[in-house]
């Protein structure tokens, strides 16, 4: 029972120094908000004096207007310090924009300089592209309608600035890509005009029959007086010379060997070639050969050599062509590939 009364008396204790030392501090803060409110209600009284001798003006306020002041002071300072800190980040977040504004500006400048170049071309090459299809015979409208509805760049150069506001430049690129998609077929077809040209050029003679595209023609096909009677006659061929022997002699287009023979009083050594189309080439003269019967020969391929055989006045080639049983000039065939590689692009002969 001692110890229980001993713990009561100890909790009593606590309890009263609990109350004395929260009335003690509720004592201090009350007589601190007394001297504050005492302070806050003290009054100041502000004097304004004029240099001049007008009247004098007395303003009251208290302390805690004052405080009010100085903290609204404060406020407005330290917004003021933000802004103006803010206003420098984003000034110089601005300028650097507008120096990127600029390059691209200046690059965009650049680009529609280079887009005016590429009108300028695209213009020489629709209109050079449109004489090489006009000379091979291409009709290219059909094809390039399906892309540009009109055959050639009319709608690529006409383009205006869209109502969206886009760039008249990404337009042109794009019709100008269309136009270029629409010419691949027509091109294709051109390429296989070009082979089917090339493979006719190769199984009609036309080449130089010396390799080399060397000599000199000592007499041309026709009437031409005999070196060894005088007398006029007809030549059936031409003759090329190179004032020497042993020179190469070609085939001059594709074809079989038919003939490799010997004529004393005549052709002396000679090769006589079928090619296509019912063409016929002789070659006379000839030192030695390089082919035989029945053998497969390609345009430009030796055949032979330059000789004096037969009846001959000097070492040359006595070239002829004909056409089923018709003899012809072959100086009219030894232009065709010329002619053909002189077409220009617009069309026309140079």
């Amino acid at each position: 029972m001692d110890r229980v009364h001993s713990y009561k008396r100890l909790e009593n204790n606590v309890v009263k120094k609990i109350k004395r030392g929260t009335l003690s501090g509720l004592s201090v803060v009350a007589a601190f908000l007394k001297k504050a409110a005492v302070l806050l209600r003290r009054r100041y009284t502000i004097v304004l004096v004029p240099h001049s001798e007008k009247k004098i003006y007395n303003l009251q306020v208290t302390f805690l207007t004052l405080c009010v002041a100085g903290l609204l002071i404060s406020g407005m300072l330290a917004s003021f310090i933000w802004y103006e800190s803010s206003y420098g980040r984003y000034k110089s977040d601005l300028n650097n924009k507008d120096s990127r504004l600029r390059e691209t500006q200046a690059r965009l400048d650049q680009l529609r300089d280079e887009m005016s170049v590429l009108w300028r071309e695209a213009h020489t090459f629709q209109a050079t592209l449109s004489g090489v299809f006009s000379s091979l015979g291409v009709n290219i409208a059909a094809d390039s309608s399906k892309t540009t509805g009109s055959g050639d760049l009319s709608s690529f150069f006409d383009m205006r600035e869209t109502a969206e506001g886009r760039l008249r430049e990404a337009d042109d690129a794009r019709s100008l890509a269309n136009y270029l998609s629409s010419a691949v077929e027509p091109l294709k077809e051109m390429g296989a005009l070009l082979d089917s040209q090339s493979s006719l050029l190769t199984e009609v003679p036309n080449i130089w029959p010396i390799r080399g595209g060397i000599g000199h023609i000592s007499m041309f096909f026709g009437e031409n007086n005999d070196p060894f009677t005088g007398q006029i006659y007809v030549h059936k061929g031409i003759d090329i010379s190179t004032y020497r022997q042993g020179d190469p002699i070609v085939t001059t287009a594709d074809g079989q060997v038919v003939t490799v023979d010997f004529d004393e009083n005549g052709f002396g050594n000679y090769v006589i070639i079928r090619h296509k189309h019912g063409f016929y080439t002789r070659y006379g003269h000839m030192q030695s050969f390089k082919v035989r019967t029945g053998q497969r020969v390609q345009q430009g391929e030796v055949i032979g050599y330059i000789g004096n055989t037969g009846r001959s006045t000097g070492p040359h080639v006595h070239y002829e062509v004909h056409i089923g049983s018709d003899v012809v000039d072959p100086y009219k065939f030894l232009n065709i590939r010329s002619v053909a590689g002189r077409v220009n692009l617009n069309g026309g002969k140079s």
